[in-house]
């Protein structure tokens, strides 16, 4: 079940980077022919900004935009609430052990790939050692995936702060080469002034313009990661609390019909679930 998601996931995130490529690639001559039909003395500013980055700072942006969108996709595809929690799960999960089928819920917990099918394996599997192991148990599991999230999107943080100081950079080569247009012999070259000038304000102007939605996109996904986490977390603390209660009255009385009830995974028919 893991692995077909994953693979349109991968697809879905394919398709988006290749459409970005083949915006990027036929941007430039699209705006440059713009340019020239309606203003041939004046270039477009942002046709102007893109050819000041050059071959140095442009991919080097080009190819943080592309990772900036790759991790959003991913993002956004793991942290949607029906991935985290899927709807009908939980109904048909406390409808399944309040009829004490609990082999028949530890299974439907274990085959789902969600993130509360996979809290709720971890604290089902320690259940027989008492609700807190149970408990602690789910919590390991549920800072597991939340720590892996966090990992994906620390990324988008360094992005953030790497696009001021590549445009820094680019700023302070810019001035160099202005400076170097002024220390010439020959006079005051206006056009190599200019064009170091320019220079420096567009690949700040480009470091600035990846950095900000870096920084939202952090920002967003971190509130996204910490909401999933904690909705997860309350919905499998009750689940294990109503399983380890239902459990204890399964162990102690039969039902009416005569036949012995299901035991919680990993006891045996005769053993009850020890008190806390």
């Amino acid at each position: 079940m893991l692995e077909p998601l994953s693979r349109r996931r991968w697809a879905i995130l394919g398709v988006g980077l290749l459409t970005v490529f083949l915006v990027l690639v036929t941007a430039d001559p699209a705006f440059a022919q713009e340019a020239a039909e309606s203003a041939p003395k004046n270039k477009n500013i942002f046709v102007h900004i893109i050819e000041s980055a050059g071959w140095l700072f442009g991919p080097m942006l080009i190819i943080m935009s592309v990772i900036l969108i790759a991790l959003c996709v991913l993002l956004v595809l793991d942290l949607r609430m029906s991935v985290a929690i899927p709807p009908g799960f939980v109904d048909e999960f406390i409808d399944t052990v309040n009829k004490r089928r609990f082999k028949e819920a530890f299974d439907m917990a274990r085959n789902d790939t969600s993130f509360l099918g996979r809290v709720l394996t971890a604290g089902m599997s320690r259940l027989q050692y008492g609700l807190e192991d149970a408990r602690e148990a789910a919590q390991n599991m549920l800072e597991s995936i939340r720590s892996s999230k966090e990992q994906l999107n620390n990324y988008t943080a360094v992005i953030g702060s790497l696009g001021p100081l590549i445009g820094l950079v680019g700023t302070v080569l810019g001035m160099i080469r202005a400076f170097q247009a002024l220390s010439a012999g020959q006079g005051i070259n206006a056009a190599r002034l200019a064009e170091g000038i320019a220079e420096a304000l567009s690949i700040t102007f480009l470091g600035i313009g990846v950095s900000v939605p870096a920084i939202f996109f952090n920002a967003f996904f971190r509130n996204r990661i910490v909401k999933v986490s904690m909705d997860t977390g309350h919905i499998a603390d009750d689940l294990l609390t109503q399983m380890y209660h239902n459990s204890k009255k399964a162990a102690g009385a039969p039902p009416s019909g005569g036949t012995p009830p299901q035991t919680p995974p990993g006891q045996g028919t005769t053993a009850t679930v020890p008190p806390r």
